[in-house]
């Protein structure tokens, strides 16, 4: 690492630790015209010595409900993955907030641990993701209840995963969803040609042929193994935002390091750039608790040679230069 970049994430480092812990809330997006409630969760800057909070398998580390210290802070909405929750990235949550963020997340509407169903619904989802994201912004900015302690004009977005495909649509990324292979278990899969396959693509085209939500109150992004074979160069010529991207080197879950670095060469301006190396897919979802590894090895196993616990320590450094950068250091006064 260049020493000059060593000294920074140093320096941030350092900074992080003036803000003692992670306050800790949960919150509800109410149901409006646009979708259903939404289930999250916010991270804060606070002033008190960090405890720990149990919610379900997960004990993470934090003060519940603490006041928000600070003001004009800066925001940060993050996407989960497939079947995911507002929980899977909370490590990067608390070491944001440590560091003087607000991180909002979700459960998708149509597409999180509660909603894993069939082949239909998992492309449909698609297209109510990118509108969960923008009604969270507008119930942050609008309703939540610390809601004057941000700043509107330094939003960032974090997304892993489906939650990547998010960011980048949101960015101003068109997709073309005729480029995504069948999904197993569906008609186009067992049978291409057949009708059944026929009628499941004509409903596809026309849930999705609606324009899906851009937000250009987003300034920068990072994007972990963003579910991606649905861009091409033309879908992502119009993404201006900077961008920090991430591939594993193994991929996993429909993604591929081809994929990504195909993201990388076609967005228009290049990317700050990161491999995890020696990493599959859902290596870049939070360490997990003993529980958690007993009931879902698949997702909290890693491979040889990968310390989940040291890649996030590097993980979220490079994430929170990366936001205080382009939403701090570079904001308009």
């Amino acid at each position: 690492m260049p020493f000059l970049r060593l000294l920074l994430l140093t320096a941030l480092g350092l900074l992080a630790t003036l803000v003692q812990a992670a306050g800790f809330s949960t919150m509800e997006v109410p149901a409006d015209a646009q979708g259903p409630w939404l289930r999250g969760a916010v991270w804060t800057p606070c002033g008190t010595p960090d405890g720990e909070i149990k919610l379900g398998q997960s004990v993470i580390p934090g003060v519940q409900d603490c006041p928000v210290a600070g003001a004009q802070l800066p925001l940060i909405v993050l996407s989960h993955g497939y079947g995911g929750s507002f929980l899977g990235h909370h490590d990067t949550a608390e070491a944001l907030a440590n560091a003087g963020f607000v991180v909002a997340a979700i459960n998708h509407s149509s597409d999180n641990y509660h909603i894993r169903s069939g082949p239909n619904d998992r492309i449909t989802a698609l297209a109510t993701r990118t509108t969960d994201i923008k009604r969270l912004i507008d119930y942050m900015l609008q309703q939540w209840p610390a809601r004057t302690a941000l700043a509107a004009d330094k939003i960032g977005f974090f997304g892993f995963s489906r939650g990547g495909y998010t960011g980048l649509v949101l960015a101003g990324a068109r997709p073309d969803f005729e480029r995504l292979p069948p999904l197993p278990g569906s008609p186009c899969a067992s049978a291409p040609e057949s009708p059944a396959c026929g009628q499941m693509r004509q409903s596809f085209r026309e849930l999705l042929a609606a324009p899906l939500a851009h937000d250009a109150r987003i300034k920068a992004a990072v994007i972990a193994d963003p579910l991606s074979m649905v861009f091409d160069a033309e879908g992502l010529k119009s993404v201006a935002i900077p961008i920090q991207l991430w591939a594993s080197a193994y991929g996993g879950d429909g993604v591929t390091p081809e994929s990504v670095a195909a993201v990388r060469r076609n967005l228009p301006a290049a990317p700050e750039w990161h491999v995890a190396e020696n990493g599959a897919h859902f290596g870049f979802l939070a360490p997990c608790s003993p529980a958690q590894l007993e009931s879902i090895p698949e997702i909290c196993n890693d491979g040889p040679g990968f310390d989940r616990v040291a890649f996030h320590a590097a993980f979220n450094a490079e994430v929170r230069a990366f936001f205080r950068q382009h939403l701090l250091l570079t904001a308009k006064p």
